[in-house]
């Protein structure tokens, strides 16, 4: 089977907070290899843009707000079954609820403050990651 790749986004708090390098270190001691990385600050109206699939959902617009809050970290990961095997990793979307040692219990606040996103299928992590990387800027 080849690897395929996955889109992360450590969030705002967890780069204000200084998890990147816990959150990284996670990432790639599970078999992750990095194939692009950036530091950014999303706009809002970039944020509105890579979450245009929840407007209708009743957190949308706080997910904005949070999202274009600060610094965030985008990557792209590459592994066997990367989607699957990173959602494992990070853990339920709210940290309440995520099994102990995963990336969201380990960093993540609240439901709104989860430390990172992670790719919900394939197609989606091809299209999050051209969102942040162009060809050039993916090894």
């Amino acid at each position: 089977m080849s690897k395929n790749i996955t889109l992360t986004m450590i969030k705002p708090l967890a780069v204000q907070q200084g998890f990147i390098g816990p959150i990284l270190a996670k990432i790639n001691e599970n078999g992750f290899r990095i194939a692009a990385m950036k530091l950014l600050w999303l706009t809002e109206n970039q944020a509105k843009q890579f979450y245009v699939v929840h407007k209708e959902r009743p957190f949308y617009n706080d997910l904005v707000k949070s999202m274009s809050s600060g610094p965030i970290v985008a990557a792209v990961l590459e592994n066997e079954n990367a989607v699957d095997e990173y959602r494992k990793l990070i853990g339920a979307t709210n940290p309440a609820n995520a099994d102990a040692g995963t990336i969201r219990k380990l960093y993540g606040t609240s439901l709104e403050a989860n430390a990172v996103h992670g790719s919900d299928s394939d197609e989606n992590a091809n299209i999050e990651a051209e969102f942040f990387f162009s060809k050039l800027e993916s090894f």
